[in-house]
C-alpha cells in the first residue's frame, strides 16, 4: 500500500489546455477567431526572482539590474549595480537575450513595467526586486513587451496587486494568471513590424516637436538680438528715411528718470488698504494675482510706493540669479504698492517702458546683470549703482514702438508654435496607446484568418 499523500492525477493534454485557456466569461474583450486568450504562465518557461547577492554601486565587477535601472521600457546602464566576485554569481543568475525584466515591487504607477533584454546588454545579472520572464517558443518576447505597454495590461496588473505601506507588489502566481491575447507566430511578427513602423513615424514627429520646444528660448534670444541690433526694423528705417545713426548708445542710468526701492514694513495700523506686490507675485510670464497680500499705508507711504500704469518694476533681490534684474510693465491697476525686494523704475520720456522691458530679456542685459550683481548668504542683489553703466541701444520713440510691435507679433507666433509642439508631444503617447489597443484586438489589418488557431501552439507545448 502506498504511503503518504495520494499521487496527483496526471492531467491529459486537453485538460492542461483548458487550464491554460481563459474561459469565455473571463476574457477581457473579443479577439479574432484564430487567436486565443491564455494565462501568461502557459507561455513561460520561467518566472524567476533576482539574486540577493550584495550589490556594489561602483563601476567595477559585473553589471546587475536594480529596481531603478528599469526605465522607459529598457535598462538604464547608468543605474546598474555591480557584483565584484564572479564566483558568487550562479549560472541561473545571468540574463539571456529575449528575457523580460519586470518590476514586481514598486509604486502603483511603476509596478508591472518591463524591459526587453537584448544581446547588446549582455553579460548582465538579474538583480533583486525584478522578476525575469523567459518565454517558450509560442510567444515572441517583443510581442509581450509591447503588450506590457498597453492599458489593458496595466489594468490587469493593478487588479492583482498586493498593497503595502509605501509600495505594491505582484507575485509570480498572480502574474502567471494574467490574461494574454495570443495570435499565431506569423501574426505576432506582423504586429511587431506594424507597431515598430507606426511608432517610428510617431517618434520622428516627437523628435521634431521636441526640437521646437527645446529651441524656443534660443529663437527668442536670436530675435531679441536682431531687434536691439536694428536688424528687425531695417525695412522700417528705409520706409521712413531714417538711418541706423539715429540710434544712441545710452547708459541705463541716463534712461531712468526715477528709481525707488520698495516698502520694507510688513503691516500697518492706519491708512488705506493696498496690495503690496511680493516676489511670489512675479513670474517670467507676468503677474501672478492668485495670492495677493494687503496692508494699510498712510498718505506718505501711498505717495512714495504707489504703482502707476506703465511703471516698470524690477526684481532687486532673489535667490535665483536668473530672476534678479527681471523687469515687468505695470498694468492699469489701482492701489498696488511693492515690497523692498523690488525696485520701481520710471523711464525718461524718450525711452518707452515696454521697450525697456523687452530689452531686459536680451542676452546683453542678462549678462551684464549677472556680472554686476552681489551674492551673499544665498541671496543675489543688483543695485542702481550696479546697473548704472549698462549700455542701452536707444532708437527714436517711433522706432521703439515699431520694435515693440514687431516683437509682439513674432513672440506670439513663436508661442503658438511652441504650444502646437507641446500639444503634439502630449498626443503622441495617447496615439501610441490607441495603436497598442488596436494591435492586441487584431485590428491593425495584419491578421490572416486562414492561419490555424493559436491554441494548437499552446496545446503542442503542453
Amino acid at each position: 500500500m502506498a504511503r503518504g499523500k495520494k499521487a496527483a492525477k496526471e492531467l491529459s493534454p486537453e485538460e492542461k489546455l483548458q487550464q491554460a485557456l481563459v474561459p469565455v466569461e473571463e476574457q477581457p474583450y473579443p479577439i479574432p477567431e484564430n487567436w486565443c486568450w491564455v494565462r501568461l504562465g502557459s507561455l513561460l518557461n520561467e518566472i524567476k526572482n533576482g539574486t540577493t547577492i550584495k550589490q556594489d554601486k561602483s563601476s567595477s565587477g559585473y553589471w546587475v539590474t536594480r529596481i531603478e535601472s528599469l526605465q522607459n521600457q529598457t535598462i538604464d546602464f547608468n543605474r546598474l549595480g555591480s557584483i565584484v566576485n564572479k564566483c558568487d554569481i550562479k549560472d541561473t543568475d545571468w540574463y539571456m537575450a529575449g528575457d523580460i525584466a519586470l518590476s514586481h515591487i514598486n509604486s502603483a504607477d511603476h509596478v508591472g513595467k518591463t524591459a526587453l533584454i537584448n544581446a547588446d546588454m549582455l553579460p548582465l545579472v538579474h538583480g533583486m526586486n525584478l522578476l525575469r520572464l523567459r518565454f517558450n517558443e509560442n510567444c515572441i518576447p517583443a510581442f509581450f513587451q509591447y503588450y506590457s505597454q498597453s492599458f489593458q495590461y496595466k489594468e490587469e496588473i493593478l487588479s492583482r496587486i498586493n498593497m503595502a505601506v509605501n509600495q505594491v507588489s505582484i507575485n509570480q502566481k498572480q502574474l502567471g494568471s494574467l490574461e494574454f491575447p495570443l495570435p499565431t507566430l506569423p501574426e505576432q511578427h506582423r504586429i511587431i513590424s506594424r507597431i515598430e513602423s507606426l511608432f517610428a513615424k510617431l517618434d520622428e514627429a516627437k523628435e521634431k516637436a521636441q526640437a521646437v520646444v527645446d529651441s524656443f528660448e534660443l529663437r527668442k534670444s536670436v530675435i531679441l538680438h536682431k531687434a536691439f541690433a536694428g536688424e528687425l526694423t531695417e525695412w522700417w528705417r528705409k520706409d521712413h528715411g531714417v538711418g541706423l545713426d539715429s540710434w544712441k548708445i545710452m547708459s541705463l542710468n541716463d534712461c531712468i528718470q526715477k528709481m525707488q526701492n520698495g516698502l520694507a514694513k510688513r503691516s500697518g495700523s492706519i491708512g488705506e488698504s493696498y496690495v503690496v506686490l511680493r516676489l511670489a507675485n512675479l513670474s517670467e510670464n507676468g503677474f501672478d494675482t492668485s495670492d495677493l497680500r494687503e496692508i494699510l499705508l498712510d498718505e506718505k507711504e501711498q505717495e512714495a510706493y504707489s504703482l502707476l500704469e506703465n511703471d516698470v518694476i524690477m526684481i532687486r533681490v532673489n535667490g535665483s540669479k536668473d530672476n534678479v534684474g527681471r523687469q515687468l510693465l505695470v498694468p492699469d491697476v489701482k492701489k498696488w504698492a511693492f515690497c523692498d525686494h523690488i525696485i520701481r523704475i520710471r523711464y525718461r520720456n524718450n525711452v518707452l517702458p515696454d521697450y525697456m522691458v523687452l530689452f531686459s530679456k536680451s542676452d546683453n542685459y542678462r549678462t551684464y546683470v549677472k556680472n554686476h550683481m552681489v551674492s551673499s548668504a544665498g541671496q543675489n542683489t543688483i543695485s542702481r549703482k550696479g546697473i548704472a553703466n549698462m549700455a542701452v541701444p536707444v532708437p527714436e520713440c517711433d522706432e521703439q514702438k515699431e520694435i515693440v510691435r514687431t516683437l509682439s507679433v513674432l513672440f506670439n507666433k513663436e508661442q503658438q508654435a511652441k504650444e502646437a509642439a507641446e500639444t503634439v508631444l502630449a498626443q503622441i503617447d495617447t496615439i501610441k496607446k490607441a495603436i497598442l489597443a488596436r494591435a492586441f484586438r487584431g485590428e491593425l489589418g495584419t491578421n490572416d484568418p486562414a492561419e490555424e488557431w493559436a491554441g494548437e501552439l499552446v496545446k503542442a507545448v503542453l
